[in-house]
């Protein structure tokens, strides 16, 4: 399968952009990739207007070298990899995809993986619309992903004191581990602040379904969380 699809791709290659939308379905589904893509949406954003979130951003992501994204704060393993000589084609983002921690691992990444077959190769269908290297394809426009929760610009606006966010973060370190070692219970360390924010937002509203979160998040002010969101993307 991996041969006729690096065939289908060097073909691409040596016959210009026009043939790009048909080469680019071998992979997968690009459509049914952007609603699995969901999953990832909450850390890496991908499109134009991409930027690094609590993960990097996934522009241009096939065939870069690991690590590469300027002002990123990677994960030592991470680094490791990129200097061992990591580069993410076809073969490496499938495995990434698959088992995260089964490639690196010791990721700061707590995603489990995708697990489907169907899935991955669709998510990398989608993901290959925004990537110009090697395939030579114009970044498509930016697929319309709806937020959890839509919070007003007034809570998103509030500036959490770090100080008071290390003082709240007592209960949630019984479980979160302070190094953002995931052992099962996933890491929150350097979360992006407004990522944290909507997720708390999203347990608190009990969009995201889990009571012990939904209990915790339940019980903080607007305050707090933005508190809670400064010191977790501040802890190194």
């Amino acid at each position: 399968m991996w041969g006729r699809i690096f065939s289908g791709l060097l073909a691409l290659a040596l016959s210009g952009p026009a043939l790009a939308d048909e080469t680019a379905e071998q992979i997968g589904d690009a459509e049914r990739g952007a609603i699995v893509y969901k999953k990832c949406s909450g850390c890496h954003q991908v499109g134009p207007d991409a930027v690094n979130r609590t993960g990097p951003h996934l522009n241009g992501v096939f065939d870069r070298k690991a690590g590469a994204i300027e002002g990123f704060f990677y994960s030592k393993s991470l680094m490791r990899a990129a200097a061992d000589g990591l580069i993410w084609d076809l073969e490496h983002l499938d495995a990434y995809l698959e088992n995260p921690k089964a490639l690196v691992s010791g990721t700061r990444m707590s995603f489990r993986g995708l697990r489907e077959k169907k899935d991955r190769d669709d998510v990398l269908a989608f993901l290959r619309l925004y990537s110009d290297n090697p395939q030579n394809i114009p970044e498509a426009s930016p697929t319309a992903l709806k937020k959890e929760v839509e919070l007003s610009p007034e809570v998103l606006a509030i500036v959490g004191d770090v100080a008071y966010g290390e003082y709240l973060a007592s209960e949630c370190l019984t479980c979160h581990k302070r190094t953002g070692a995931d052992d099962g219970i996933p890491s929150i360390t350097l979360w992006h602040p407004e990522d944290f924010v909507v997720a708390m937002h999203a347990y608190k509203r009990k969009i995201r379904p889990h009571p012990v979160m939904q209990m915790m998040a339940g019980r903080l002010s607007d305050e707090e969380i933005a508190a809670l969101a400064a010191y977790f993307a501040e802890l190194k």
